[in-house]
């Protein structure tokens, strides 16, 4: 299972288990997938695509400021960053941001 962790400097944005993350790698736009390769990349500015998976997952809500929890598969959350770095190791997922909106 393939889980992600996504921090600010602020708060934490979401945390929960996942089937994809699409974010803007410094070469171009990446896709991480369950079993993907272990790698550690810096992010431009651009898009996270975060597709849930089955379980409970808790995300920060834009619109009420405020986290939430949420059980509901193939969800689709899609915020925009300035920057920040993305871990992928052992199907766990570390995203480090700065410029969430």
């Amino acid at each position: 299972m393939l889980t992600i962790t996504v921090l600010t400097p602020e708060k934490e944005i979401f945390r929960g288990p996942i089937t994809s993350v699409k974010v803007p790698g410094s070469k171009g736009q990446f896709q991480v997938l369950n079993n993907h390769a272990a790698i550690v990349s810096s992010l431009d500015a651009g898009e996270v695509t975060i597709v849930t998976s089955k379980g409970e997952y808790q995300y920060y809500d834009i619109e009420s400021g405020t986290i939430k929890t949420s059980s509901e598969p193939g969800k689709v959350i899609i915020f925009r960053i300035t920057k920040g770095f993305i871990e992928v190791l052992n199907n766990e997922i570390s995203l480090l941001i700065q410029g969430f909106k």
